[in-house]
């Protein structure tokens, strides 16, 4: 239930602060008519195509078997990993000039297309979001069997999205936009190295690639990964009780390639 609520709570986070940026835009440059319902129609074609996106995983899913279906959800698995790798440095690139961004592209698409150009804006701002979300449940639940713990997560994670985007908006003290991104970028890049050990081990088990040492060492006294504790663990940093010389291979690959990339755009800045 952890993971599912924390992605939804992130993302949702980052939706409802890209809506409150474009609906203040459109108050101060259009006023409440057809803008802010173009706005409004935008967001729902958004949400709709992220469900598309959700209904044809599942779709695939339900047709395939055997061999491809295993390929295509280790395929969700590393998609899911690298799409939220490359986010979290996205915003930490990119973040800053966010609220610009988007209002010049509002302005742009207002003047270009009028009310449809405000729609896509909307539209595309939102499914990004939405899709990704719906990717990294897809991941998760590979990787879950609790189902509903899941679903009941994911609601309580957009309760608690509305609550944290009001108290960001409202520039409440204890809640900052850079502090918000910051913490949650770090627990973002922890269940991506999850879903990528997951799917190293998935290759691993169907003899694509070598475990090389197995294990290479055996922590389980301590904490086993398989109940309590390091169950969560687990789902959230890719924990391994007794892992293969592969699996830390690639833990300390993913890490060391996120500390290159944040130094290069640290100096860019």
């Amino acid at each position: 239930m952890g993971n599912s609520l924390f992605i939804v709570w992130r993302e949702s986070v980052e939706a409802m602060l890209v809506l409150g940026i474009l609906h203040a835009w459109l108050k101060r440059n259009e006023g409440a008519g057809g803008g802010l319902r173009a706005l409004w129609l935008g967001v729902l074609a958004g949400i709709a195509l992220a469900a598309l996106l959700g209904w044809g995983m599942v779709s695939v899913q339900g047709e395939l078997s055997g061999a491809a279906l295993e390929w295509f959800q280790i395929a969700i698995l590393f998609i899911a990993a690298g799409l939220i790798a490359q986010m979290v440095l996205w915003m930490q690139k990119h973040g800053r000039q966010m609220k610009q961004q988007l209002e010049r592209d509002m302005a742009r698409a207002a003047q270009q297309s009028g009310r449809f150009g405000v729609a896509a804006v909307a539209a595309l701002a939102i499914a990004r979001e939405g899709a990704e979300t719906a990717i990294f449940l897809y991941g998760m639940g590979l990787e879950s069997q609790n189902g509903a713990g899941m679903a009941f997560g994911a609601g309580l994670g957009f309760a608690l999205a509305a609550a944290t985007a009001w108290a960001l908006n409202r520039g409440l003290g204890m809640l900052n936009y850079r502090q918000f991104f910051r913490l949650s970028g770090l627990l973002l890049l922890l269940f991506a190295v999850a879903l990528l050990v997951a799917g190293v081990d998935r290759l691993i088990g169907m003899d694509v690639l070598p475990a090389l040492v197995d294990p290479l060492w055996d922590s389980s006294a301590l904490l086993d990964d398989n109940s309590g504790f390091g169950t969560l663990l687990s789902a959230f940093t890719g924990y391994r009780a007794r892992p293969s010389l592969m699996l830390v291979a690639t833990y300390a690959a993913y890490w060391l390639t996120v500390a290159a990339l944040q130094r290069k755009l640290a100096r860019h800045a």
